[in-house]
């Protein structure tokens, strides 16, 4: 279910979109409110992500939605209820869009009372008479009357697309009619669907197999290390079992009918370490379908296969040593995501294609079991034994609100390294920081308030107190970009006094603490900050260092009766 933070990624998703046409046509958005600059970049971030258009002016050539064109061209006429219309002309493929983007987020899903379709639009595609549209939208609609009455089949989807979760729409007989004339698939796309486009929330899939002895080879780092990965030659019908949907048919080791997974879809959880997982379109890699389809026994030899990476790997023999049975914890595909998802795509197009070929055409398979000292970005760094636990750093940077606060960052161009390496999410963009996981976490409990703990207890930041920073209602994801401007600028005021004050990030913290208290200048906290520390005397009676002071509960204490009023105490 998505959540608050996945409506607030989408809105800056948006914005952004927005911001590039606007340097595209020279436009002055300055005059427009923030709702409205997200609501018509929701436009070009929807229509890229769902159609085979990827140019922002194309994309901006299709919305036929009243406001966007009023804004930003000055062309007034009615978009009687379709905001974008697009036929792509190689796939066969009519697709309208219908847009309801909604100001303020509200959980659970949500009924759109209004008409979808105005019958106006609807009206002259069934009599085939255009003469009250106008605009683009009597553009797009001769030109699906063209393709309707060639011999050429045409499918026709329209997308009713919300910002918030939505569970029902309302038709009228005349959208009715155009479902039974032209065979209309009607599809809804809501928040949830829409946050796998920027934030595939990292929901553990765990999958179970069994492969013959012959298929499956085990290797180790070394000779006495206790941890396994594996190889192994798998049907592709077993890699729609193992990362699709459906929890039952990927434990489901044992299935014989094949028919439940005619239906299934990928499970995008598998892909949200996989860069080119991110991408969602309808459009697969044609040479990979083809080798199904004409020499599918051989696709094992022309594909390079999936490597995939999985927390705990348990194998068991079974069936008197003639078999392999393998418990596949937290699956990730780090390589091969683009061949998934076409297998994937292959598999939805023709509910024939699973037997005929799927099952028939067999893929090379790496599974690594992954430990702390793993690099997962794009390769395997190096192994660990089995006894080597993963941190909680490293377990929790896959959690989905570490990828919210990721994405949301790197749209202050701030980079949120997850992991060692980490160079942010594009390559040509000019980032003003780069803060570690870790050290925000830091950051983030100074400011609630245990600045003391900040340095001595950080690694119970991502263990014992995790939900209270990061998933708390305290916790705000847009004030996070100021958290790290902040951190930064308290960092440079305090080499400007590094010849007589010495820095330490303890102080850092301290400041970032004092700083959401009172109202001064950073140069004033470091005054008020280095006097109390040397003012600070133990209740021991012994000489301490300034660093064995300020991760003392007590002095924590002291600092609040000098600094903070008697009210806040």
């Amino acid at each position: 279910m998505a959540n608050i933070n996945d409506y607030k990624i989408v809105g800056k998703k948006s914005s952004k979109y927005f911001e590039l046409l606007a340097n595209e046509l020279d436009f002055d958005f300055s005059i427009l409110e923030q709702k409205q600059i997200e609501r018509l970049g929701f436009y070009l971030f929807i229509i890229e992500h769902l159609t085979h258009l990827n140019d922002i002016l194309d994309i901006t050539d299709i919305v036929s939605d009243t406001d966007f064109n009023k804004i930003l061209f000055d062309e007034k006429y009615d978009d009687c209820g379709i905001d974008a219309i697009t036929v792509n002309e190689e796939e066969n493929h009519i697709q309208l869009f219908n847009f309801k983007y909604r100001n303020k987020f509200s959980a659970g899903k949500q009924s759109l009372n209004e008409t979808i379709l105005s019958s106006k639009f609807i009206n002259a595609l069934v009599t085939e008479d255009l003469s009250q549209l106008r605009g683009k939208t009597k553009k797009g609609a001769k030109n699906i009357l063209e393709k309707l009455n060639s011999n050429d089949e045409y499918k026709i989807s329209l997308y009713v697309v919300s910002n918030e979760e939505i569970e029902s729409i309302n038709k009228d007989h005349h959208l009715q009619q155009l479902e039974k004339m032209y065979g209309l698939e009607i599809i809804l796309v809501g928040l949830d669907q829409i946050s796998q486009f920027v934030s595939l929330r990292p929901n553990p899939i765990h999958s179970k197999l069994i492969v013959d002895n012959d298929a499956i080879m085990s290797f180790s780092e070394s000779s006495i290390s206790s941890s396994k990965s594996y190889i192994l030659r798998l049907p592709l019908s077993e890699i729609i079992r193992i990362t699709c949907d459906d929890n039952n048919l990927r434990t489901n080791y044992a299935i014989e009918d094949l028919t439940p997974l005619i239906n299934v879809k990928i499970d995008y959880s598998v892909l949200f370490d996989n860069v080119r997982g991110l991408v969602v379109k309808s459009k697969y890699n044609n040479n990979i379908s083809h080798s199904l389809k004409n020499d599918p026994t051989k696709f094992f030899m022309y594909n390079n296969g999936l490597t995939l990476t999985a927390n705990d790997i348990t194998a068991e023999s079974v069936n008197a040593n003639k078999k392999v049975r393998l418990n596949l914890d937290s699956i990730q595909v780090l390589n091969g995501g683009q061949s998934l998802r076409t297998i994937h795509a292959f598999n939805s197009e023709d509910s024939k294609h699973l037997e005929d070929y799927l099952s028939k055409s067999e893929i090379l398979v790496r599974i690594f079991k992954t430990s702390k000292d793993s690099s997962l970005n794009n390769k395997i760094a190096e192994f660990t034994n089995s006894q080597n636990s993963i941190s909680n750093v490293d377990l929790k940077s896959l959690r989905g609100e570490q990828l919210q606060i990721e994405q949301y960052l790197d749209e202050h161009n701030i980079i949120y390294s997850r992991k060692t390496g980490d160079t942010g999410l594009s390559s040509s963009k000019n980032y003003k920081h780069k803060i570690s996981m870790e050290r925000f976490g830091q950051v983030l409990m100074s400011l609630r308030g245990m600045p003391e703990r900040a340095t001595n207890q950080k690694k119970s930041i991502f263990d014992k107190y995790y939900d209270e920073l990061f998933l708390s209602t305290s916790f705000s994801l847009e004030a996070c970009p100021k958290m790290v401007v902040d951190y930064f600028r308290i960092k440079k005021e305090y080499e400007k006094v590094k010849a007589t004050v010495a820095s330490s990030e303890q102080k850092v913290f301290y400041i970032l603490y004092l700083q959401s208290k009172l109202d001064k200048s950073v140069s004033e906290l470091i005054t008020t900050l280095e006097s109390i520390i040397a003012s600070y005397i133990p209740t021991s009676g012994k000489a301490l260092s300034e660093a064995r002071k300020l991760i003392q509960l007590n002095f924590k204490s002291y600092l609040d009766e000098q600094v903070l009023p008697t009210t806040w105490l």
